[in-house]
């Protein structure tokens, strides 16, 4: 095998255009690529450097909101979590667990999030 990374994770959301806010502008998320073909629009955020989420509508048969865990990395979780406060983000923590500081919340369509400092 030659895999030596993981490129991209989809996240499905209902609206492309609100997620796309909250990932900029609450998270602070860059916009990589913003594609529209046909009926389809590939829309890739991300940290400069690293795995980047595809905000994309349900295929047929799933629903937007169903992805948990993923867990994203801090430099600073106090100050990212107040950003997020203050940018009206639900936030739960950070608490100490015994692998270290996180914090959780959840994006507009209900993805759910891990904040590792």
């Amino acid at each position: 095998m030659a895999i030596n990374t993981v490129k991209t994770l989809t996240v499905f959301v209902s609206d492309q255009d609100r997620a796309r806010d909250f990932y900029v502008d609450a998270l602070g998320l860059e916009v990589k690529t913003d594609q529209t073909f046909g009926d389809n629009r590939w829309l890739e955020v991300g940290a400069p450097e690293g795995t980047t989420l595809v905000l994309h509508k349900p295929f047929p048969g799933m629903s937007a909101g169903g992805g948990q865990g993923t867990i994203l990395a801090s430099d600073d979780l106090n100050a990212d979590v107040s950003r997020l406060q203050s940018a009206g983000v639900v936030v739960d923590g950070p608490d100490e667990m015994p692998w270290g500081t996180q914090a959780t919340f959840s994006d507009p369509d209900g993805n759910g999030y891990v904040l590792q400092g």
